[in-house]
């Protein structure tokens, strides 16, 4: 199967679902002699008339149908959450076409090695993967190609993954634009993902709750407006995210409330020497992080 030839089913057309269908029709299926085509899926109508207005898709399809697109698509990007995820692989494992690459973009994992084995026909390859990418803002309308350039994309390899159907994931992502590629199991990525995303989470969180002036801004240079950024967050889903991380992310928030207990014991006693021991080690630390580009398994 070629990626220009391919016929793709995007289910959810929020900001990932929109800029997958954007991506894929802008570096792909614009290729000389592409045949491709897109099929989009969403329970809202209204952005599934701006994605054939904008000729994004091909053909679009509201959630009560969905089952009449599956068995044409080759390629089927579930853009839900976690476990809305699981109840439509469930719901639908009968729909999808034979010899057809199924994926998710959900921010945990576990749930999915554990579940998939369980509820995939032998014919249908179930293939776990993250897009390190995205936007702050919900729904199609903020969704753009543009999004995945230069970022990253983990692979979770399953026992059950044709080598075939991952040589065209890796070839389908790269073509997006994904520059790196990370391949692990899905144990070490909701590890590392429960620190370098969802604990970011909770942190930006925490510290616009425990402003106690609104107006506390007005005096901002830039650093709270970073670290915050992410804190204009998707509430539902990501508690979702959160609790079905919980063992790993609380480890996490707990390992992070010991640094905090230090810095505010060096600080409350004056402790000059050991906060800038402290402070020196910190900024070796991000250097070597920053020099780390893979995660290995």
């Amino acid at each position: 199967m070629e990626l220009k030839h391919a016929t793709y089913g995007i289910v959810g057309l929020g900001i990932m679902g929109g800029s997958f269908a954007k991506s894929i029709r802008q570096n792909i299926l614009s290729q000389a002699g592409a045949t491709g085509k897109i099929f989009a899926c969403n329970r809202s109508t209204a952005c599934l008339s701006q994605v054939m207005a904008e000729g994004v898709a091909d053909a679009t399809y509201t959630s009560d149908k969905v089952a009449e697109m599956l068995p044409h698509c080759d390629m089927v990007f579930v853009c839900l959450y976690p476990h809305a995820t699981l109840e439509f692989m469930k719901e639908h494992k009968d729909h999808f076409k034979s010899g057809s690459i199924v994926t998710d973009i959900s921010g945990v994992k576990g749930i999915f090695e554990k579940s998939m084995p369980q509820i995939l026909r032998a014919d249908v390859d179930f293939i776990i993967g993250h897009p390190m990418a995205g936007g702050e803002k919900e729904g199609y309308a903020n969704s753009d190609a543009k999004f995945f350039v230069n970022h990253n994309y983990i692979l979770c390899q399953s026992n059950f993954n044709k080598a075939e159907n991952l040589d065209f994931m890796r070839a389908l992502v790269t073509e997006m634009g994904f520059t790196r590629i990370t391949e692990t199991t899905c144990d070490i990525h909701d590890y590392k993902i429960g620190f370098t995303s969802q604990l970011c989470h909770v942190i930006a969180s925490a510290l616009v709750e425990s402003a106690e002036d609104p107006e506390i801004t007005a005096f901002g240079g830039g650093s709270f407006e970073d670290l915050t950024r992410i804190a204009m967050i998707n509430a539902p889903l990501w508690t979702e995210l959160f609790i079905s991380n919980k063992e790993k992310l609380v480890a996490h928030i707990e390992r992070f409330e010991k640094q905090m207990e230090r810095f505010k014991k060096y600080i409350s006693e004056e402790d000059s020497e050991k906060l800038k021991a402290m402070l020196t080690d910190t900024r070796e630390q991000r250097l070597k992080m920053g020099s780390i580009r893979t995660v290995k398994k």
